[in-house]
């Protein structure tokens, strides 16, 4: 399972603002990224390029799985996973009370 972010979702929000808005100041986009990582105390340039790719694919204007989208198949699998534990549960269930019919009763 994945651990929570280190960083707020404010903080993440901002820098990819800021990044945005350093842009034209910086020659690369990679350059302005490394320039707000250091400002805002982010461990590594890459985390802050892996915000900004996430934001983009938000935003829709790259292609990718959304926030929302991986929400939603984290739920389902979940769901899926609980169901199958059920699942095995009744099947279990139904073997034993089926081998208990199935067993010459001797009455007394």
């Amino acid at each position: 399972m994945a651990r929570p972010s280190q960083y707020p979702l404010e903080l993440r929000r901002r820098a990819v603002r800021m990044v945005a808005e350093v842009r034209p100041e910086y020659d690369t986009k990679w350059a302005a990224m490394k320039a707000v990582a250091q400002k805002l105390g982010i461990g590594t340039t890459e985390t802050l390029r892996k915000w900004v790719r996430q934001d983009q694919i938000d935003a829709g204007t790259r292609p990718g799985t959304t926030s929302e989208e991986s929400a939603e198949l984290k739920r389902l699998k979940k769901e899926n996973a609980e169901l199958k534990r059920a699942n095995d549960i009744l099947k279990a269930a139904a073997s034993f009370f089926a081998a208990e019919l199935d067993r010459p009763h001797t009455r007394s």
